[in-house]
């Protein structure tokens, strides 16, 4: 997917006209904000741990050179290998290398958003390795050719039947006439269909939920066991993670799965919870004979130390996205790259730059939902709002943009003037509504009148009543 800014405007107006997008988006909306209320509910530490979690990542933002090298340290020493990459480029051609050093054919792939970031699948087939995604929505996603639009959830943008039709295209070898009566049907035929891909596959790739310094171990979560199977079953496993994806201890590390799972799907954890430490060592009865770590910066370090660092907490629960009111009226491909909602408009400029991705932090309403749900307290629209600073510092945001924000920085620095102003619109729109009580049509605000009414101003403005209601305390 392209990260093009203007492109953000179109893509959100086609999706709103998505009858079928709309559908799905519609049958989702509020159920995740829902099980993530009555998780919190039952835990009444639950903030106490919000807190804990920030100061986790922040502890270790501050000194990530060290723990960094205190993992790399211990994967070694449990006889894995790391790879230190700084671009996408160099991400990719370590695991091609990998996996040209065993000869793989096909690789199979737990979900991993670093591997989208850095649109590995596209790469591998092109040099000769076939990659199969083996998470359930990964699965469809790659049969329709199609990128994810959530982070936790990759095919929230699909109906039943676009599952059912897609199966139905790609498993030809299958009776024509079978029925998929309920969800249950869908599953058990993707399990079939991947289980001789788990066994043939030569490497396993993975993302990683955290990396533990004290150990060397990476961690997964899931809720299907796919991620187990992917990491045990070939002879190499490569675990595919960026930088701030390391944390101190094995007791941080639990801390944080205490906010993770509640945050993102309502658990108290995942189903799969999964350790891996190096490759199998004697006696054990699986694991992989290899085992590699690529360690990606890819932009991030630039923004340790910035205004943006508080933005490396984030350990991709979705929380923001889940809450967010942009996010499911437009879903997640509108806004263009691998990672959508609030924290994309956020990370997505830091690592792509805001020239291409300028109109992301204004897909905001700024009710703040966000980051009063964020696990790790990340306070998500005020880094929206240095974007816009940053966009509008660089002459980014269209002429007349710029323009009214400069009309209203005078009004705002001239209150009498300002005052003056609302009262005076107010009163005339208040006059030309009468009878009506709304604008179907209103000049400046065809954005907003294009899909819903414009309220006429009732009785004095904020100011004025202020002013008076000051006056009666005296």
């Amino acid at each position: 997917m392209n990260v093009d800014s203007p492109d953000f405007k179109r893509r959100a107006k086609r999706a709103l006209d998505n009858a079928s997008l709309q559908t799905a988006l519609t049958a989702t909306r509020g159920a995740f904000a829902a099980r993530r209320a009555a998780a919190v509910a039952a835990l009444p530490e639950f903030e106490a741990l919000r807190d804990a979690a920030k100061a986790i990542k922040d502890h270790t933002l501050a000194h990530l050179d060290f723990y960094l090298e205190t993992y790399a340290a211990n994967v070694e020493r449990a006889g894995g290998h790391v790879h230190w990459c700084s671009t996408a480029d160099e991400a990719r051609e370590a695991v091609l290398a990998i996996c040209r050093g065993v000869d793989a054919r096909t690789v199979t792939k737990g979900k991993s958003m670093i591997s989208e970031e850095i649109a590995l699948n596209d790469y591998l087939e092109a040099n000769g390795v076939q990659p199969v995604e083996t998470d359930l929505g990964e699965y469809i996603l790659q049969l329709r050719h199609e990128a994810p639009s959530h982070i936790i959830a990759p095919a929230i943008h699909l109906n039943r039947d676009d599952w059912e039709t897609a199966f139905r295209k790609a498993h030809t070898d299958r009776p024509a006439d079978r029925r998929f009566a309920e969800r249950r049907d869908i599953m058990v035929e993707a399990r079939e269909e991947l289980r001789e891909k788990f066994l043939a596959a030569d490497v396993g790739i993975t993302g990683a939920n955290f990396l533990i310094a004290e150990t060397g171990s990476s961690v997964i979560v899931t809720n299907e066991g796919n991620g187990d199977l992917t990491q045990t079953l070939p002879k190499v496993h490569i675990v595919l993670a960026s930088i701030e994806k390391v944390v101190p201890t094995l007791e941080d590390t639990t801390s944080l799965l205490r906010v993770l799972a509640r945050s993102a799907t309502g658990q108290d954890f995942s189903v799969y919870t999964t350790f891996s430490t190096g490759p199998r060592q004697e006696g054990d009865l699986d694991g992989p004979i290899d085992y590699h770590v690529i360690l990606l910066d890819n932009g991030r370090s630039a923004m340790v130390g910035s205004e943006f660092q508080d933005m490396l907490r984030c350990i991709r629960c979705s929380a923001c996205m889940n809450h967010c009111p942009v996010f499911f009226a437009v879903g997640g491909h509108s806004y263009g790259w691998v990672y959508p909602g609030p924290m994309g408009s956020v990370l997505t400029p830091a690592l792509v730059g805001i020239e291409r991705a300028g109109n992301l932090p204004n897909a905001s309403t700024f009710c703040g939902k966000c980051e009063s749900v964020c696990p790790v307290k990340i306070p998500l629209p005020n880094l929206m709002r240095h974007w816009r600073e940053r966009e509008f510092e660089r002459h980014l945001a269209p002429p007349v943009v710029r323009a009214n924000l400069a009309l209203w920085a005078w009004f705002a620095r001239h209150p009498a003037a300002y005052r003056l102003a609302t009262r005076a619109a107010s009163r005339a729109m208040a006059l030309a509504a009468r009878g009506r009580g709304a604008f179907r049509r209103l000049p400046f605000a065809g954005g907003w009148t294009g899909g819903r009414d414009f309220p006429a101003p009732e009785g004095e403005t904020f100011f004025a009543r202020y002013a008076r209601e000051q006056r009666r305390k005296r």
